[in-house]
């Protein structure tokens, strides 16, 4: 894959799945991806997110056996997560690669890869897509990742919780790490997991976190133009 027009995007769970199957939000994100494809020739990485289909089943597990280990729910999640891949996959299917990643170690689907979408999900207990998205990163000479959740920017604390919570527009790897733990836990809600976060500091990879429901902002990222959202990168 052409690095120089390549966008690793993490396509968040919640965005997926907010509820129900977001079928509105992925027909209008089909529309904008095949336009890029079209007009600007860009190709894409998709890693596929969990969200909340991930949490209802290791919370329904929890609730019948109250000592689900946390091996028990990765697995949960990243069957989740490859779920939402294949939906992905086959809505993309006159585009994108036929077999899904689940190895981010594996590039062998990659470097084969002649359409211009590729799909990957998760891949094994204690790492997150966070993570895979960062090592695919690494692997393919790609140093952004797009971050497309269900928040438009990174705050100094819970906006949901304190309402004079501050969003940041641009920060340090290590300013990010002092704001979150140090530990990856199944199920945790963060824009970008500690695991990955210390990774792509030593790696110097930026990431930026994006609404992913607001479209044309995402597609003035893609274009190069002003957008709104939070990068993270080392100083």
């Amino acid at each position: 894959m052409d690095a120089k027009k390549t966008f690793i995007v993490n396509l968040g769970g919640s965005l997926i799945v907010p509820d129900e199957i977001n079928i509105e939000f992925l027909r209008d994100f089909r529309a904008l991806i095949i336009q890029q494809i079209t007009e600007q020739e860009q190709r894409f990485v998709f890693i596929t997110g969990g969200g909340r289909t991930a949490r209802r089943y290791a919370q329904a597990a929890q609730e019948i056996l109250e000592d689900v280990n946390n091996e028990d729910k990765d697995w949960l999640g990243i069957h989740s997560t490859r779920l939402n891949a294949h939906l992905i996959r086959t809505i993309f299917r006159d585009v994108a690669h036929p077999r899904i990643n689940t190895n981010p170690h594996d590039l062998e689907d990659f470097h084969q890869c002649t359409q211009p979408i590729m799909i990957a999900a998760g891949w094994k207990p204690g790492f997150s897509t966070d993570y895979d998205s960062a090592l695919l990163a690494r692997y393919l000479g790609i140093k952004k990742v797009v971050n497309l959740s269900n928040i438009a920017y990174v705050y100094d604390k819970d906006p949901s919780q304190f309402p004079d919570a501050q969003k940041i527009e641009e920060m340090s790897w290590a300013q990010y790490r002092e704001m979150t733990t140090d530990e990856w836990t199944p199920g945790m809600n963060a824009p970008f997991d500690p695991v990955a976060a210390q990774f792509a500091e030593k790696e110097d990879l930026e990431a930026v976190t994006l609404k992913g429901t607001n479209l044309d902002n995402l597609r003035a990222y893609l274009n190069g133009e002003k957008f709104e959202g939070t990068l993270i990168k080392n100083n």
